[in-house]
């Protein structure tokens, strides 16, 4: 995600701020300034790793001259016991960056790992997994990166990227023929537009006004399967609502091009990584 460079190093200079402000009072007490270390990350559980490239901009951050050696790369899998980077730098900035650094690996990786587990299950079926909004905030970026590195497909970014009608708007506009009209008056041309629908009629209703996307809102099996009978390839489905991976072998056999999970970000299980650092003589 290069286009959101920016973001993220605005991120990470907040959680500097957070975490550091005017200095780590206890290091720059104790360790010389030209002291040299070696620190290496270990995993401590099994998974897929994400966010090493996050890290490596948090060190650069302190230290422009990092020796950065990793030993696996965004996506991969990992097992406990791996050691997954190494870094020489300044033990000062090794100490200033190991919580900034460990807290955005545990947390990508823990998502990266629990999308896995969902992509897994999609395995020999044509449906993608998809991320939604709700994420930490101001973390946005990062968590969908994570589902990316786990093998999800990204959704929306934001409000600002798609144009997606749910039942409030319905409601306010007095029916989808009419919210989708009014979306169209307004948004550039090449925005995407879904509808959020609850049953056949509300499909039929959004299929008739050209959504691009429609989606099945908490609908069963067969009232979905029916669903993609009924639109016929002409928008993309997206299948939403109380998913779980019980459920999703079933909910991909209806034939729908995408299912949306919003657990992958919203109850996050970090992975652990440890960080040990040894002074260099």
């Amino acid at each position: 995600m290069a286009q959101y460079d920016q973001l993220i190093d605005r991120l990470i200079d907040l959680a500097i701020e957070e975490d550091i402000a005017t200095g780590d009072v206890t290091t720059d007490s104790i360790i010389p300034a030209h002291a040299r270390a070696v620190a290496e990350m270990k995993m401590k559980a099994d998974g897929i790793i994400s966010g090493l490239s996050v890290a490596r901009k948090v060190y650069e951050k302190f230290e422009s001259d990092i020796l950065w050696d990793p030993k696996v790369k965004d996506g991969d899998p990992v097992k406990k016991g791996d050691v997954i980077l190494r870094i020489e730098a300044s033990y000062r900035c090794l100490l200033l960056g190991e919580r900034l650094s460990l807290n955005i690996l545990q947390r990508m990786s823990g998502i990266a790992t629990e999308t896995s587990k969902y992509v897994k299950e999609l395995a020999g079926t044509h449906t993608q997994l998809l991320d939604t909004r709700k994420t930490a905030p101001g973390l946005r970026v990062l968590d969908k990166m994570a589902v990316k590195d786990g093998g999800g497909t990204n959704h929306r970014m934001g409000l600002y990227d798609m144009a997606m009608i749910k039942d409030n708007h319905i409601k306010v506009a007095g029916g989808i023929t009419a919210a989708v009209k009014a979306v169209r008056t307004h948004i550039p041309a090449g925005v995407k537009i879904e509808v959020e629908t609850t049953n056949l009629q509300e499909v039929r209703e959004a299929l008739e006004m050209q959504a691009d996307i429609i989606m099945l809102d908490n609908m069963s099996n067969t009232e979905m399967a029916e669903a993609v009978k009924l639109i016929q390839g002409k928008a993309k489905t997206e299948a939403s609502g109380n998913m779980n991976i019980p459920r999703l072998k079933e909910v991909a056999a209806t034939g729908v091009d995408y299912i949306s999970v919003g657990a992958l970000t919203h109850s996050v299980t970090a992975l652990d990584i440890s960080m040990n650092i040894q002074k260099n003589d």
